[in-house]
């Protein structure tokens, strides 16, 4: 399903297979709102995620200014990597553009947990309709804290419906 260019909206952009399926399974939350979201196919890299967002969709979002876009990437326990990326995104545009992902990679976080990447993402929905953090907390995760609180406050009046 594609999503209404003209009303708020929220594009992923996953680094590889993982993170689409974490994201397409935090998309089968019961309150999310299917028709202002979409997965797009991975891309095979975080560097290659970064460049797919700046050759195909600054233009976009300069064009829909009710898109909001994840970047969802691996760490690869790089501490600065979340900092790299964000100098890749123009000013005007980076209240919009979001970056997201686990410290290392999506199949530690599993290994770690014990959980398919169906439960991890529909667990991380979970905690964000519920208001909580019990997976954003883990330690493959919690880095994300700053970048959630963002993305939270932007997306969940259009992504979340009232149950």
């Amino acid at each position: 399903m594609s999503v209404n260019n003209y009303s708020p909206h929220l594009v992923v952009l996953p680094e590889d297979k993982a993170n689409s399926d974490i994201a397409n399974a935090f998309l089968l939350h019961p309150q999310i709102d299917l028709r202002s979201t979409q997965v797009l196919p991975y891309i095979g890299g975080w560097g290659a995620v970064v460049k797919h967002f700046t050759d195909k969709h600054i233009s976009k979002m300069r064009q829909y200014s009710e898109r909001r876009i994840v970047l969802l990437i691996d760490f690869d326990e790089e501490q600065n990597r979340c900092d790299y990326v964000k100098r890749e995104i123009p000013e005007d545009l980076i209240d919009r553009v979001f970056v997201l992902g686990v410290f290392s990679e999506p199949e530690e976080l599993r290994n770690i947990t014990r959980q398919s990447y169906e439960k991890i993402g529909k667990s991380l929905a979970n905690d964000c309709a519920e208001n909580t953090d019990k997976l954003w907390k883990h330690d493959l995760l919690k880095h994300n804290e700053a970048e959630l609180k963002r993305i939270i406050s932007s997306i969940k009046p259009f992504l979340f419906n009232e149950s």
